[in-house]
């Protein structure tokens, strides 16, 4: 782990539309923000999360990813094994990570 980034193996599932999660799936990298801090949303760190070459997470789906943190202050003591967190486009709620592996 760099001081840079914090880069870890998850598991995560979007939401699907009638959820209140995003239309269309994700592919390769894709930068949305993450909430490890706060219910409402207000603080969050941006993550990388990398789908593999070739695949598709669909609305609905989960699926195991990496994902590289941004190191904000105070998210280091936030990331460990079974942690979940949310993932958002915005304010909107779209998808739950789970960590499985901090790399």
């Amino acid at each position: 782990m760099s001081n840079e980034t914090i880069t870890v193996k998850a598991d995560i599932r979007l939401l699907s539309p009638e959820e209140g999660g995003r239309d269309g799936p994700i592919t390769g990298s894709f930068r949305p923000n993450h909430n490890f801090f706060t219910p409402d949303g207000k603080e969050m760190t941006i993550g990388f999360v990398e789908v593999p070459e070739g695949q598709v997470l669909n609305p609905g789906e989960s699926m195991q990813v990496v994902i590289r943190f941004l190191n904000w202050p105070g998210l280091v003591g936030q990331i460990y094994p079974g942690r979940q967190w949310h993932i958002q486009e915005g304010p909107a709620l779209i998808g739950i990570g789970t960590v499985l592996e901090v790399l």
